[in-house]
């Protein structure tokens, strides 16, 4: 029987399988947004760098208006020193950021495919339980938490634990005009 698309996505990014059950995977995509700031500042006080710069991506999203993309338009400080230390931090790794003014700013989740950052076949990770709406375009996504981030940031792998999966198989022709 052949495998299933989480089930070769798996395989194609597994580095370690462990003995509690946990695999290590490569991370082929990771997209922050202004609440990873929790993870970046993990990283700095550790004195470690972004492993894989060139696979990161960032967008202000949270604490952003879709109403306005400008940082005057965020009353709250948090989320503003939010959205500022996205742009600190982007800058001083070199990561791609889709800042506050930039067209391609925008909904995390909507921003990745939008720009080619998701796609088929890869393993992408993003500080959001959202995340793994990415599967509709056949990536295996998962939402982390800041220390995940911190882990992906600096490794550009994950620990994770294989789900089960289910095969459905459809049999039969598709009745006149269904196509």
């Amino acid at each position: 029987m052949s495998s299933t698309l989480y089930e070769r996505i798996w395989r194609t990014h597994t580095i370690l399988e462990g003995d509690d059950g946990q695999t290590l995977l490569h991370v082929a995509r990771h997209i922050a947004h202004d609440g990873s700031c929790h993870a970046f500042e993990f990283l700095q006080d550790r004195g470690l760098t972004v492993r894989r710069p060139d696979q990161v991506f960032a967008t202000p999203d949270h604490g952003v208006s879709s109403k306005s993309h400008d940082i005057s338009a965020i009353t709250d400080p948090e989320q503003r020193r939010s959205v500022e230390l996205l742009s600190q931090n982007t800058t001083k790794f070199g990561i791609v950021h889709f800042a506050l003014g930039d067209p391609r700013q925008g909904i995390v989740h909507v921003v990745g495919p939008e720009q080619g950052i998701t796609q088929p076949g890869m393993v992408l990770v993003c500080g959001d339980s959202h995340t793994s709406t990415h599967g509709a375009l056949g990536a295996l996504a998962f939402g982390l938490g800041a220390s995940d981030i911190l882990h992906v940031l600096a490794t550009q792998t994950i620990w994770q634990r294989r789900a089960k999966t289910m095969r459905i198989g459809i049999d039969g022709k598709l009745p006149v005009g269904s196509k």
